[in-house]
């Protein structure tokens, strides 16, 4: 059996920044004196008159990124994700966000896959922080294919848009002919019968990994990737949450305020239905291996089918 491809989505970033500074000389690429742990290094390299280092000064990014924008420019902004949504959120907020100017951000090392970093840079809120701001399009890609096409998707897009990045290296499960991106549409990855998980980002793969020990023991497991969280597929959830009318929802971000939480928006709305949300639970992180975290905080397969089962019961 071959060995599965692993991709780090900050990798696929910057990778794909360089095949659209190819194309569009308008695109230019902003970074936080990171440009190594972003990726965006190769972009630097390929086009040095169109990257620009912007030293530890995240909020003023945002400002540079707003002002580029105004004058024509594609601006993306590339930083860790505590910094991307926590540090610069007030300029993000009223210089991006308020004006619906055309930037984008790229925010890197994103969730408890952080790692050895620890709590202060293991950001579980961002979703939560993108999602209230008007106007702003935020999307968490699955993996190396769905991010790549996820930034095309960010650049043809006209308004502010939040793309989310992890560290870790992950199996690339979207490499197939058929496969589309469009901003704002979800996706059934496996069809079931008892129950529909609902999953976001890296945890695409980790719930399909659930889903395969939870055949184990006669569950039918339906995955459900939905890579926008806002937009958020309405028409997608309601009519797989009512398939099975079980629904679990799995997200590298606390169950406050993020992806759990839209999902439980539309169909508290919608079609009420129970809803488990699977995530951090009002914790902060810690350091350590990414892989090891993600298992004590049953973020992995193993964890997510347990957690699934009880619900269940």
């Amino acid at each position: 059996m071959s060995e599965i491809k692993k991709v780090a989505t900050r990798q696929s970033y910057g990778e794909e920044l360089v095949e659209l500074g190819k194309e569009h000389d308008n695109l230019v690429v902003l970074d936080a004196d990171l440009a190594e742990a972003t990726k965006t290094a190769v972009f630097k390299k390929a086009f040095p008159d169109r990257h620009i280092d912007c030293g530890i000064q995240e909020a003023d990014m945002m400002g540079i990124a707003a002002g580029l924008a105004s004058c024509g420019k594609v601006p993306f902004c590339s930083t860790f994700a505590m910094f991307a949504a926590g540090r610069a959120y007030e300029q993000v907020r009223n210089s991006i966000g308020y004006p619906h100017l055309n930037v984008k951000i790229g925010a890197t090392h994103a969730g408890i896959s952080v790692g050895e970093d620890g709590a202060t840079h293991q950001c579980l809120e961002d979703l939560a922080l993108m999602r209230v701001i008007p106007g702003m399009v935020v999307i968490n890609p699955a993996d190396d294919v769905e991010a790549r096409a996820a930034v095309r998707a960010a650049y043809e897009y006209e308004g502010p848009v939040y793309l989310r990045f992890g560290r870790l290296a992950v199996p690339v499960i979207n490499d197939r002919p058929d496969y589309k991106f469009e901003i704002g549409k979800g996706y059934v990855v496996k069809e079931g019968s008892d129950v529909t998980i609902f999953a976001t980002g890296l945890e695409v793969d980790a719930a399909n990994t659930a889903a395969e020990l939870l055949a184990k023991d006669g569950i039918s497991a339906e995955i459900v990737n939905i890579h926008t969280i806002k937009p958020i597929d309405k028409d997608l959830i309601i009519r797989e949450a009512e398939k099975t009318g079980k629904v679990v929802t799995v997200e590298e971000h606390s169950v406050l305020g993020g992806f759990g939480s839209a999902v439980c928006e539309v169909l508290s709305e919608y079609s009420p239905l129970p809803v488990k949300r699977i995530g951090v639970y009002d914790t902060f992180g810690e350091s350590g291996p990414a892989v090891e975290l993600l298992h004590k905080y049953r973020l992995d397969g193993e964890g997510i089918a347990e957690q699934v089962k009880s619900y269940l019961q």
